[in-house]
């Protein structure tokens, strides 16, 4: 999806070249399969009709992370995001930017 959000539209052999540009070597068959069930499950769509086919993502990458990280809280923490918050913490030690960031977080009260 990152491919997709950053290039705006892309083909399945470009997402799989920007992917292998960043470390992750797969076959062209293996992304293609994963650009259709993306497709299928409504996260990308198609917008040409003939080959090759190119794609552009549906769902913004809020959109897509929000639901996911709901889903976490839900499925992992019991809707705990305190357990949440306590496991990232306890996890390792926070660097310098992220203790900002937290701080300027909670600063603006909570958004």
């Amino acid at each position: 999806m990152h491919v997709f959000w950053s290039r705006g539209e892309a083909t399945a052999a470009e997402a799989r070249d920007r992917l292998e540009e960043a470390g992750l070597d797969r076959t062209y068959a293996t992304i293609a399969n994963l650009v259709r069930g993306l497709q299928e499950k409504g996260f990308l769509e198609q917008v040409n009709a003939e080959r090759p086919f190119v794609y552009r993502a549906a769902r913004t990458f809020e959109d897509v992370s929000g639901r996911l990280l709901g889903d976490l809280v839900s499925r992992v923490f019991r809707g705990s995001r305190a357990q949440l918050l306590r496991r990232l913490v306890d996890e390792r030690k926070l660097t310098a930017e992220e203790k900002a960031v937290l701080e300027k977080i909670l600063k603006e009260g909570g958004r």
